[in-house]
Parts: structure tokens; C-alpha cells; sequence
């Protein structure tokens, strides 16, 4: 008597569940002593997770380095292990750098990125693949070194955790001049600001009246109510797509390409 196919898919499931549960455990006992259970590193060994440099490494790359170690650095070979085993914790590896985050996520990244360029307005600060603002960082990576629920927060909790260069500053000199914007470089003597329309105005610290870090972003801080629960996976699914897309070429030698759809 044949399974049906609700059967196959639970048998095929179950199957991938063990691939993955073995690949961490070869992970664990092989890599793990010096780069760390989450792969973000030790004290014998550096970070494999997020780390640009490792994340940059093709697939070829990494099996080989695998393959041979770096004895240079302490790192043995585990060539022995044989083919199979070592693809596993190649495949673990990629987990960790977030090689699995987009399969995961729901949402359509073509419906994120009309909302990264439209209603969500993201473009006017931030740039992807050199398309959009510069006033806030460039996102064209973000997505690998980051989890789905950071990614998340960081979109709908701008103010959470801001570093100093990260807040509003808020600038009065002694003409009664009010700027606003983000400090990009200060010193004793001065600051240097880009405000809103994206222009940078060195100021002597002498000629000012008020200057103030408020404890805030300048990013939108109702992104939560703004958009709905689907819109902000679409949004998520996006910049995780383009991360991804981004590595990938980068590992190749290629130029990043165009999500489908631009000219």
C-alpha cells in the first residue's frame, strides 16, 4: 500500500529536520571548542558567524579551507572527517551567518521593496545597491549580521539601544541659528553636522549656544502603527533578500544585480 502524498511530505520533513539536527551536532563537536556554540567566536578561534571576511567565502572556499585547516593560524584539517560530514558543518556555518533567514521569514521581498522606495519612505535616508538617500546607513547588507526579531525591532524601536552617533542632535549657535540633523565628527573644538536635507556644517563649539543629543532617532518612531504586520514582513523579507543577493554576488565576483523589475 502506497503513502500518500501527506505521508511523503511528513517522512520528507522529518528527513530535513534530522539533516539539520545532524549538521549542528557535527558543528558543535568539531567547530564549536573554539569558535563558539553560536559561531561568534572564542578564545581560541574567530568569529565564523559575522565576521565580513568569512561570510564573503564561496562555498568552495569554505569546504576547502575545511578540507586543509589553516595551519598558520591553528586551524587543523578535517579533510578526514570525508565529504559528506564536512558539507554539514558548511551547511550549519551558513545557518549561523543567516544562510536560512529569508526561507524563514513570511512575506514578498518585491512588496518590500515597493515599500522601502514608497509608503515606508525608507529611501530617503537609507541607500540599497546605490539607490536612496545617504543620511541614514547604507542597507544593503544589513540583513546578514542581524536576526529577524533585531531586524524587526530595529524598524519599529528605532530609539532602542541608540549609540551616541546614532541620536538627534539638536544645535543653537549664538546667532540664534537652529540646526538639526546628525553628528558625523566631533572633537573638543567642534562638531560636524548633516541635517535633514542631507547638507554637513562644521561648527566651532565657541559659536554655539545649545547643543543637545536627544535620546532619540531621527527615523520614524510609529513604523509599528504605520505599516501593517504583513507590510513589515514584506519589508523584513526584503532587506534579508538583498543581503543575501549582495553575498552571494560578492562571493562570485559580480556586480550586485537589480532586483527584478529594474531597468
Amino acid at each position: 500500500m502506497q503513502a500518500g502524498p501527506q505521508q511523503a511530505n511528513t517522512r520528507k520533513n522529518q528527513a530535513k529536520r534530522s539533516d539539520a539536527e545532524d549538521s549542528r551536532k557535527t558543528f558543535e563537536s568539531v567547530c564549536a571548542t573554539c569558535h563558539g556554540l553560536d559561531g561568534k567566536g572564542g578564545e581560541r578561534g574567530p568569529n565564523v558567524a559575522t565576521r565580513a571576511e568569512v561570510q564573503r567565502l564561496s562555498d568552495e572556499e569554505t569546504l576547502r579551507i575545511l578540507k586543509a585547516g589553516i595551519p598558520a593560524a591553528g586551524m587543523p584539517a578535517f579533510g578526514a572527517l570525508g565529504l559528506p560530514k564536512i558539507k554539514a558543518v558548511m551547511g550549519y556555518l551558513r545557518v549561523l551567518q543567516g544562510g536560512s533567514k529569508a526561507a524563514s521569514i513570511r512575506g514578498d521581498p518585491q512588496s518590500g521593496k515597493l515599500l522601502f522606495f514608497g509608503k515606508a519612505g525608507c529611501a530617503k535616508c537609507h541607500m540599497i545597491n546605490g539607490e536612496g538617500g545617504f543620511l541614514g546607513a547604507d542597507l544593503s547588507s544589513y540583513g546578514l549580521n542581524v536576526s529577524i526579531e533585531d531586524l524587526r525591532t530595529a524598524i519599529t524601536e528605532p530609539n532602542k539601544d541608540l549609540e551616541p552617533m546614532e541620536r538627534t542632535v539638536v544645535v543653537t549657535t549664538r546667532e540664534g541659528q537652529k540646526f538639526t540633523g546628525i553628528a558625523r565628527n566631533e572633537d573638543n573644538f567642534s562638531v560636524q553636522l548633516q541635517t535633514l536635507d542631507g547638507a554637513f556644517h562644521l561648527l566651532a563649539k565657541a559659536d554655539l549656544k545649545h547643543l543637545e543629543y536627544q535620546p532619540k532617532s531621527l527615523m520614524p518612531a510609529d513604523y509599528g502603527a504605520v505599516l501593517s504586520a504583513g507590510e513589515l514582513d514584506d519589508l523584513v523579507s526584503f532587506l534579508l533578500h538583498t543581503a543575501q543577493t549582495a553575498k552571494q554576488t560578492q562571493a562570485s565576483g559580480g556586480k550586485v544585480k537589480r532586483e527584478d523589475g529594474d531597468e
